[in-house]
């Protein structure tokens, strides 16, 4: 039995009313979500708090999904969603103690010689960064990316480009950032 046809099996259990077979979709999807949600929204507490309405959101509106084998989509959507809501109601209470600590980050990620891939790609906008994460590490085809962020397929591979081209430039420069480092 396949993994897809599996979780299908899960998701049509979990819309018969089967809590624990719910329960186990969303465990078996936690760490990806986890992932996804923390490119987002980055603080733990915002994550837990997008998390748990996903949650609760997919439970109450699971018998609305007409296809079960877009379970993981779906879910990716409202989390989606769930974590810009969260930010819009951040933007509007910022406080200023945050502020500093932004541009501490931002010169933190330009003088690093020891940027890995992961923290390139959580340096990455938003919108670049949320594309490549859907793409590379939830393996979603760009067709649902474009279905999960409601932007064209062309935009899609634009995004991807774009941020393919950033992490390759900035791979070239912490090499040679290393290069010289261990010169002198």
């Amino acid at each position: 039995m396949t993994v897809v046809h599996d979780m299908e099996l899960e998701v049509k259990g979990a819309q018969r009313g089967d809590r624990e077979a719910f329960i186990r979709l969303f465990r078996r999807l936690e760490p990806e979500l986890y992932r996804l949600a923390k490119s987002i929204v980055r603080r733990d507490e915002d994550i837990a708090d997008a998390f748990q309405e996903t949650t609760l959101k997919a439970y109450k509106s699971l018998a609305t999904l007409q296809k079960p084998k877009y379970f993981k989509t779906w879910v990716i959507r409202i989390l989606i969603n769930e974590c810009n809501q969260l930010l819009r109601n951040r933007v509007k209470t910022v406080a200023m103690a945050e502020v500093p600590e932004a541009s501490r980050s931002a010169g933190y990620y330009e003088d690093s010689h020891k940027l890995d891939l992961h923290e390139a790609v959580e340096s990455l906008d938003e919108s670049l960064r949320i594309v490549i994460h859907l793409f590379y590490f939830q393996d979603l085809p760009i067709k649902q990316i474009s279905g999960v962020l409601d932007i064209s397929e062309g935009a899609v591979r634009a995004r991807l480009h774009r941020a393919r081209g950033i992490l390759a430039d900035r791979v070239k420069h912490t090499r040679e950032g290393k290069l010289s480092y261990e010169t002198h």
